[in-house]
């Protein structure tokens, strides 16, 4: 997209909202502006079978009255004094909330730190067309694909202005490029598909259209023929880092302040203990430059540092936001993310930590296991820990990846997994979410 997003507008308009939300009665105020730019061509077999071009400007006020809240939504062109007032005719009405309120003034950010976050490139419909077609070309080249799942390529940008009656007024703006394609190989009911996309917030970082083809063909042909292995228990399975950040993904979800203050969580009362295998650490960091999930303030106002969640396999801080760090007795660590016209924690560029040993090296360790590259199914219990899902890989055969594997059942509890995962040198850190290879000990496979 060609020009960063100009905030003084939405700014100018933020900033009256609150001031008429005030006059109307509200104690404290936040309004919020989400801006978004996005174009994006599909293709399949050759032809462009969409091309796609949206342009939001979603505006949101959260209003306080007391502890009571009451958030309405609107897009522009509404009138700001009528949509101030019904906003706090509807919090005279709502219940109290104990726990809510703006963010503690004394913890607002004043200045904001340069992450790097915009890339001004303009890339043409044509531009999206034309990559998206070689990305299509280069997976159907490859030896055994016989048909495309099609693929695309997009580009975008973002920003959020945020406004409060207590203070802070800030702005920031982010781009973000991707393409993707699919591929299916073999015929009939022996028929294999997988895919391969990349995401990047310059559009110079991303990889060609040709290689994400090409590896979505390879990872398709290489499906084919696949076989059930027998039951075992006491499996050794190896995550590739692709399904890996799922896994990491689950550690988060155990650590959110929200799910822990609701008791939805299976580490709620382990503040302090080990959760993790010994020597492993989850870090969480918002500013990382250029990095996919970094931002330069909360969706309160709050500029989050870098936490070491879990260090050494000891739980050492929750994911908060103000109103779940209230109902915790803590304080925000500056992780609160709107989400229309809500605030929840949540995590930013988030990593488990690589171990020294290349992902070949983990696998030549276990000897025999199994190597998964694709789940099925969301059978993950966040109160009980209790994991059962769906899986297709290979086979691991003294110490190397052999057949196809497909229709088998992994299963364990996350509490227990988490104590014997043993991660590899590998991580790539471009996504929100990073892993590297993770071998997982004493797990049940059901296969044939």
């Amino acid at each position: 997209m060609s020009s960063e997003i100009s905030p003084d507008h939405l700014l100018s308009r933020a900033e009256q909202l609150v001031e008429l939300a005030l006059k109307a009665g509200a104690d404290q105020a936040d309004a919020v502006v989400v801006r978004s730019r996005s174009r994006g061509v599909s293709v399949r077999l050759g032809k462009v079978e969409s091309t796609e071009s949206s342009e939001s400007d979603d505006f949101s006020l959260r209003v306080f009255v007391g502890r009571k809240v009451a958030s309405v939504s609107a897009n522009p062109g509404f009138d700001l004094k009528a949509l101030a007032e019904r906003a706090v005719a509807m919090a005279k009405v709502s219940p109290e909330d104990p726990f809510t309120g703006l963010a503690d003034e004394r913890l607002l950010a004043r200045s904001f730190p340069d992450l790097d976050l915009f890339d001004a490139t303009d890339v043409s419909s044509d531009q999206l067309r034309d990559a998206a077609l070689a990305a299509e070309d280069a997976a159907r080249a490859v030896k055994g694909v016989t048909n495309s799942l099609g693929a695309s390529a997009s580009a975008g940008m973002g920003g959020l202005v945020l406004v409060t009656s207590h203070g802070f007024s800030g702005s920031y703006s982010g781009s973000r490029f991707s393409r993707s394609a699919g591929a299916i190989a073999g015929e009939g009911t022996g028929m294999e598909r997988d895919h391969d996309y990349d995401s990047r917030l310059y559009y110079g970082d991303l990889d060609s259209a040709e290689e994400i083809g090409r590896r979505a063909g390879e990872r398709a042909v290489r499906r084919l023929a696949p076989r059930k292995i027998e039951t075992g228990r006491n499996v050794t399975v190896v995550f590739d880092p692709r399904v890996a950040r799922g896994f990491v993904g689950h550690i988060a979800g155990a650590i959110n302040g929200a799910a822990v203050a609701r008791k939805t969580s299976f580490l709620r009362d382990r503040m302090g203990e080990q959760v993790l295998k010994a020597g492993l650490n989850i870090t969480d960091d918002p500013l990382v430059v250029r990095g996919s999930a970094s931002r330069p303030f909360d969706g309160e106002g709050i500029t989050g540092q870098k936490l070491t969640m879990i260090e050494d396999g000891v739980l050492k801080h929750w994911f908060l936001s103000s109103s779940a760090a209230r109902e915790l007795g803590l304080e925000t660590n500056g992780r609160g993310a709107r989400g229309g016209t809500s605030v929840s924690p949540t995590s930013t560029n988030l990593a488990l930590e690589p171990g020294d040993i290349s992902p070949e090296e983990l696998i030549a360790s276990v000897g025999d296991g199994f190597y998964v590259t694709d789940m099925i199914g969301h059978g993950v219990d966040m109160i009980t820990g209790d994991y059962s899902r769906g899986a297709s890989g290979f086979r691991i055969e003294k110490g190397e990846l052999t057949y196809p594997v497909s229709e088998v059942t992994i299963a364990s509890n996350l509490k227990d997994m988490f104590m014997r995962v043993t991660p590899a040198s590998d991580i790539d850190r471009k996504f929100g979410v990073a892993a590297p290879t993770l071998a997982v000990e004493g797990m049940t496979l059901a296969g044939k």
